[in-house]
């Protein structure tokens, strides 16, 4: 299937959903109810980590870092729907990033940094508008065991847990096991704060240049009781002043993904490939990313997970290989406390750090280094 072919896809499923809520509205068969309900909800994850050969120097860093816990990142959120008949239903989400080792706001210190939207939804999917995840991000959602741990994914790539858009509409529709998904937006970055995960100055929703800062992405997903298969597209526009030299409407940066995973027993192994195409980078514009994994339950209280990861840019010597495993001790269904550790080991001119779980720069190895990381952590979700 080609990236036009996906493209294509993604613009008829959008408006294929607006055309049922308009057919809807219409013939007056969504009529108001009483019937709704608000759930709020959170996770705090702090962990505490030492990381080796840091700098130049060589040098080592104990920290509490905000970006990221063990498992996932801190935060809180809303989230609810009402019923308006005929199976429409109104939906909506807030949800806050917290570094909780400070108490401060992340995603460039946006109030609903996470998610902001709302939505309806029925039979034929739910269509939503405001600030949401790409599509890129929910088909990693199975098969990137170790997702936006502080030693993952997000070391070789801080998009992809990150892979938020501003201003999108998205459709998510689900039907016998498969998942279809699309979203579009003309300017993917309102919030200037980086250059960092937060934020990548490209706010776009330009007359004088129409194709400034958009995204679009696109997800067919499969999944049974025991296994799983995902592909996706996820593609951003650059545009005047943007970070990471994204500076022109002209330029892409484009990730193809398919991943997949299988459960047996008390295991579930899983793995991915996520090939990127980035015009901002002149010299190696093309790298490929692949994943495998495991997660082990030996007890209802205890779980283990491992993961490697390579990193490889097409003609050049750059690359980066890491591995983490992560021990968990499950207190209760929402409280766990868990031991990760993590190494990472650069090639050529590279010098990507173990952790992605700290806004602070200065925490990486020299160019071409290694670096190994420690870390523990509590865990509690509400």
């Amino acid at each position: 299937m080609t990236t036009r072919t996906i493209a294509h896809a993604a613009r008829t499923a959008l408006a294929t959903a607006a055309a049922v809520l308009t057919a809807g509205a219409a013939s007056g068969s969504a009529q108001a109810q009483t019937a709704g309900n608000v759930q709020i909800y959170g996770l705090l994850d702090v962990p505490v980590e030492y990381l080796n050969n840091v700098g130049a120097a060589g040098a080592s860093l104990t920290r509490m870092p905000g970006l990221s816990g063990g498992y996932a990142p801190s935060r809180l959120g809303f989230r609810g729907t009402e019923d308006l008949g005929g199976g429409l239903k109104a939906v909506f989400t807030l949800e806050m990033g917290i570094g909780a080792d400070s108490g401060t706001l992340n995603q460039g210190g946006r109030a609903w940094g996470r998610q902001a939207y709302v939505g309806l939804q029925g039979g034929w999917g739910t269509i939503s508008l405001g600030r949401q995840y790409s599509m890129l991000f929910w088909s990693q959602t199975d098969a990137d065991i170790l997702g936006p741990a502080m030693f993952g994914s997000g070391s070789l790539d801080s998009y992809l847990p990150n892979a938020r858009v501003d201003n999108a509409i998205a459709y998510r529709g689900q039907f016998s096991g498969f998942t279809v998904g699309a979203t579009w937006s003309p300017g993917r970055d309102a919030v200037n704060a980086g250059p960092s995960p937060s934020g990548t100055n490209c706010a776009g929703e330009n007359a004088a240049d129409k194709n400034a800062c958009r995204e679009w992405s696109a997800m067919v997903k499969y999944d049974t009781p025991v296994w799983g298969l995902s592909a996706a597209v996820d593609e951003i526009r650059g545009g005047a002043g943007a970070f990471a030299g994204l500076t022109s409407s002209a330029m892409k940066d484009r990730r193809s993904t398919v991943a997949g995973w299988f459960k047996t027993g008390d295991w579930k192994l899983a793995a991915g490939l996520i090939a990127r195409r980035n015009d901002a980078s002149v010299l190696t514009p093309k790298s490929n990313l692949w994943y495998a994994g495991a997660t082990w339950s030996l007890t209802r209280s205890w779980g283990f997970d491992a993961q490697l990861f390579k990193l490889d840019y097409k003609n050049s010597a750059n690359e980066a290989t890491l591995w983490a495993v992560r021990g968990t001790y499950f207190l209760s269904k929402r409280t766990s406390v868990y031991a990760t550790a993590g190494r990472i080991d650069n090639d050529g001119t590279l010098a990507l750090g173990v952790s992605n779980a700290a806004a602070a720069a200065g925490s990486t190895p020299a160019a071409g280094g290694s670096q190994t990381g420690l870390g523990m952590g509590i865990r509690h979700a509400f």
